[in-house]
């Protein structure tokens, strides 16, 4: 009897051994050869393809997506699952991260683009599903609903009933999958496809500089994540909206890059300007792209003013002292909307020449 178990164990043993080797195993597989084994299951041959033509075509993908020294059991068993899926034929095709997936590569980026992982963590699209959907200020005065995800929680599986419970405004609301509670609602992959045909980056030498007016205005990458399409569309194909300000036609910015804004800072069907969560500019700043303003990661806005203007204005006064949201947020002064005649409603007073203006040291 004492054989027969001791015989049972090293077989419970074997085959203990076996599945912690077989694991990783699925992993060096697909990190084999830089990643030429991943082409050879067709459902991820195109992904392989376009990363050839991508500005990411130096980087291997394993540091993007992983490889045989990452520490997260759960990442080899996804390789593992994934080899199981292809072999049966039970495979999805195209391919499509998985929400903790998406995480994770937040972090793989980080390791390249460490300023502007700074940036963003530390502005308000690094915002994460517990700020975001156990806002109760928000949540008493709004329903929730699946629409929310388009612009927060875009890569979750699952519609809102998955997400949060109670679906009302009386609460107390939670969480549903606990390991969202501190991933971002808006990562990185919101708003770039590393996956985009485009040029490696390279610094310019005195040889090869471009004039100011052949610089690039945003790279390849640059595009929205459509959670309906469960696709990423450049910003070369986003349109920019005709906005409309009490009838008026308001000029808009030619900058592409604020096309990606209007994704979720969005009017109303009307298309009139400050309805919805629309910031599009008039008044004094019509015409100023979102970019003019607001840093492209971070989204800071503390150097706007001194960026366009001198420190005093025509009136004679430090624009950064005056009565708008700039300078307050309780301002009934908005300065995406701000104009003239909202401070002097009695007429605009003429220009002060240079020499009337009060100097200052």
């Amino acid at each position: 009897m004492a054989f027969l178990r001791s015989r049972l164990a090293l077989l419970v043993l074997a085959i203990g051994i076996l599945i912690v080797l077989g694991v990783p195993a699925a992993s060096l597989y697909y990190e084999y050869s830089a990643g030429e084994s991943c082409a050879r299951c067709h459902e991820i041959r195109s992904e392989h393809s376009s990363w050839q033509t991508s500005s990411h075509r130096a980087v291997a993908c394993g540091a993007c997506h992983g490889e045989i020294l990452t520490f997260d059991p759960g990442f080899h068993l996804g390789n593992a699952r994934r080899l199981v899926q292809h072999i049966r034929g039970a495979y999805r095709d195209p391919i499509r991260l998985r929400t903790l997936d998406v995480n994770a590569m937040v972090g793989r980026c980080q390791k390249c683009h460490q300023q502007e992982a700074a940036q963003w963590r530390n502005g308000p699209h690094g915002i994460t599903y517990e700020s975001v959907f156990l806002d109760q200020k928000h949540n008493r005065s709004r329903l929730l609903m699946d629409d929310c995800l388009r612009c927060h929680g875009m890569f979750f599986e699952g519609g809102i009933r998955e997400l949060v419970a109670p679906l009302n405004t009386e609460g107390p609301w939670k969480l549903l999958p606990a390991s969202v509670v501190h991933q971002p609602v808006i990562p990185c992959l919101t708003c770039h496809a590393i996956h985009r045909s485009g040029d490696l980056l390279h610094k310019d030498d005195d040889s090869n500089a471009k004039s100011a007016g052949r610089e690039e205005i945003y790279r390849p990458s640059l595009g929205f994540f459509d959670r309906r399409e469960r696709a990423n569309f450049s910003v070369a194909l986003l349109p920019l909206p005709v906005m409309f300000d009490s009838g008026r036609s308001v000029k808009i910015s030619p900058d592409p890059r604020q096309s990606l804004c209007y994704q979720c800072h969005a009017p109303l069907a009307t298309m009139e300007v400050h309805s919805g969560d629309d910031r599009t500019p008039i008044g004094v700043h019509e015409g100023l792209s979102c970019l003019s303003c607001h840093q492209k990661h971070g989204q800071h806005t503390r150097a706007s003013c001194s960026t366009c203007h001198p420190r005093l204005s025509n009136c004679g006064l430090d624009v950064e002292k005056m009565d708008t949201t700039f300078a307050s947020t309780k301002s009934p002064h908005n300065i995406h909307f701000v104009k003239c005649l909202d401070c002097h409603p009695k007429g605009i007073p003429k220009k002060r020449s240079a020499s009337a203006r009060p100097h200052s040291l």
